[in-house]
Formats: structure tokens, sequence, C-alpha cells
């Protein structure tokens, strides 16, 4: 039986307001085949079961877990290693070099991946700085990972893949280079570890450092906000960056027509900075 429009609509305001992520028309066919699991958990058979299930007063403070299940299940946690690499590609090849250049007297860089799901995107950053620790002897590297999702930044933090996961992105080169083989997965090795750090955080919120960050990664995360709640977002990452530091989105977001915040950076793709550096009231870079 197909679930009632009513239903769809509890669904996507309880994501909405834990994560202020938009479920649109468009996405509404997912969210059984999402849910599938949480129904397999608690018995349930539909949509409107689980509804009526998240409405009853007595399972609100006995079973609190299960709107925070059903927004699990429906965060979009797509991500592989060197994702979208044309684009990522610009991180070594000039974003780094210039970033280096203004860090040349402090030794130190700050990133923060918002959004990073289970952690490829952060490990693929701190495998960078470890094929080129000639070049980086010296400096100090803080690579910070956040999602809203708890349950993927547990995941991030073990460092621990699947063969299928490393297989996405990564040469058997780099899988052997900077992985372990263990009977429970390809477990990422120390030496890459050692510069990452995850925890939860919503992008919605205040930034996760009084500190700002040289580039700031926060791919396909915009996409699923409404304008009002993107420009918040905007708001908040225009806080976090460096007065010279970069904004890398993803492929098919941009800042132009969405925020005075920022502007493109030159001509490289997905790349902005601070619209007006002065305004925005920067703060120390490092502590």
């Amino acid at each position: 039986m197909e679930a009632s429009l009513a239903s769809y609509q509890i669904i996507a305001d309880l994501l909405a307001e834990r994560t202020g992520q938009h479920l649109t028309e468009s996405r509404r066919w997912r969210v059984p085949t999402a849910l599938a699991g949480v129904f397999r958990n608690h018995n349930i058979n539909n949509v409107d079961q689980l509804v009526c299930l998240l409405d009853e007063p007595r399972r609100r403070s006995v079973d609190h877990d299960l709107a925070s299940e059903v927004v699990e299940a429906l965060l979009n946690n797509e991500t592989y290693f060197f994702r979208d690499k044309p684009t990522f590609d610009q991180i070594p090849d000039a974003i780094l070099p210039e970033i280096a250049s203004r860090r040349s007297h402090t030794k130190r860089l700050s990133i923060w991946c918002a959004g990073c799901s289970t952690g490829q995107e952060v490990h693929s950053l701190a495998m960078l700085f470890e094929d080129q620790k000639d070049i980086w002897r010296g400096w100090k590297i803080d690579i910070l990972g956040t999602d809203v999702s708890h349950n993927v930044i547990r995941t991030a933090r073990t460092g621990l893949y699947s063969q299928f996961e490393v297989q996405r992105g990564l040469g058997v080169a780099q899988m052997l280079r900077h992985f372990d083989e263990t009977p429970d997965g390809w477990q990422i090795r120390d030496h890459v570890r050692s510069i990452t750090r995850f925890q939860q955080h919503n992008v919605l919120s205040e930034p996760p450092s009084r500190h700002r960050f040289d580039l700031i990664l926060c791919r396909n995360v915009l996409l699923y906000f409404e304008r009002d709640t993107r420009e918040i977002a905007f708001r908040h990452l225009a806080k976090a960056v460096a007065s010279d530091g970069f904004l890398m989105l993803g492929a098919g977001e941009t800042v132009v027509g969405q925020t005075r915040a920022f502007k493109p950076a030159t001509q490289r793709a997905s790349l902005y900075e601070l619209q007006d550096c002065e305004s925005q009231n920067p703060v120390a870079l490092h502590g």
C-alpha cells in the first residue's frame, strides 16, 4: 500500500528539523528503500505505520532513537576516495602550493571537510600530504572531517574500509602504500590517520573551531538545502574560512546567485574565496 502524502511530509519535516536537508518530491521514491532497515529493526510494514509510531507520546521517550534512526537512514552518504578527480586534482596541483606560499612563515595548515561522510575525502587529503612528505616536512597539518551523521563519523574514525570501498578511487599501489589488509577489511595506516580528526557537526551550526581554515571542502552538501537554508550555511562557512583561504564546492554547486559572502576564485572550477575580506571580521588564523 502506498504511503500517504501526509506521512511523507512528516518524514520530510523530521529530516529538515534535524539536518536542514529538504526532501524534494523527486527524492520521495527512495524513502521506503532507505528506511528498509528501520522497518526490519522495528517490525514496521510501511511509512504510515512508522509515522504512527513516531507520533506516539510513549514512544517519544521509550523509543527516542527511532527518530534518529529514520534521519540517519535518509541521509545520502555517497562518497569515495579522490571523488570527482578533475576537481580534486586542483588541490595538490594548484591550491596547496598557493596556500603553502602564504603560510610559509608559520608552516601550519588546516583543512575542514564538511559533510565528510565515512571519511574517504579526509583520508584522500591525508594521502596527498603523505605522498609529498618531503615538501611538507616540518609543517603542522590538521584535517578535520565533520558530518551531521553520528554513524558515518564513527566509521570514519575507524579508518576501516571494505574491499569495495578501497577500490573506489584508489589504485593498487595506493592501497598497498596506505592500507593494511586485515580479516575485517582494509585498515588505513597510522601515518595517514595521524593528521586527521573527526567530529559530528551540522554545517548550519556555528563553525566547529574558533580558528579559521585555510581550505574548506563542502562538496555536494548544499545540494540538499533550500535557498534560505543554503544562505545560512554560506554564512557559517564564511565565518570559518581564513580571509585569504578557499572554499571548494561540488561540481554541481555554485555561490553565484546564492550568497554575497563568496565569489569565484579566478578560473578554477568549484573554487571560491571571500567576497570582501575586510567585512568578514577575520580572527586569528591559528592558535
